[in-house]
């Protein structure tokens, strides 16, 4: 299997759904990530791609991207890529890629404030023991 990263934004809330029959929690959100680049008249472009998201992992849904992602979080994503296909109503076939997460990271990241805290975001420390994307790749 190969795996994936994927650094970029939160495009909208992560929505928490739960699975019909077992009620398992599940999170999907759509990552945003943009690439700079010159052009051939040497004329700076700039392309964006959007990555459609899931994570099956009850306990990460719950209490990790229910808490503190949201809209414009910067975030590292960490998974592989699975395609779907489906056929519609119109009896034309379907594909779309989505990617499975393993871990995700969110940067600089503020819980969501309870409804008692009103507007008093907190903010919360990154763990020590992760990676920085701004050191250097060994090879």
């Amino acid at each position: 299997m190969q795996t994936l990263v994927i650094e970029g934004y939160l495009a909208a809330d992560p929505s928490i759904l739960s699975a019909q029959g077992s009620g398992k929690k599940r999170a999907s959100f759509r990552v945003l990530e943009t690439t700079r680049f010159r052009k051939a008249d040497d004329a700076p472009g700039e392309r964006t791609t959007g990555f459609n998201c899931t994570c099956f992992n009850e306990a990460t849904a719950e209490n990790y991207i229910e808490k503190y992602a949201r809209k414009g979080s910067r975030v590292v994503i960490q998974g592989h890529v699975e395609n779907n296909t489906w056929t519609g109503k119109d009896g034309v076939e379907h594909y779309d890629l989505s990617v499975i997460v393993g871990d995700i990271r969110v940067k600089n990241r503020r819980e969501r404030p309870s409804a008692d805290e009103g507007a008093n975001d907190r903010q919360v420390q990154e763990p020590a023991g992760g990676y920085d994307l701004n050191d250097d790749i060994p090879f």
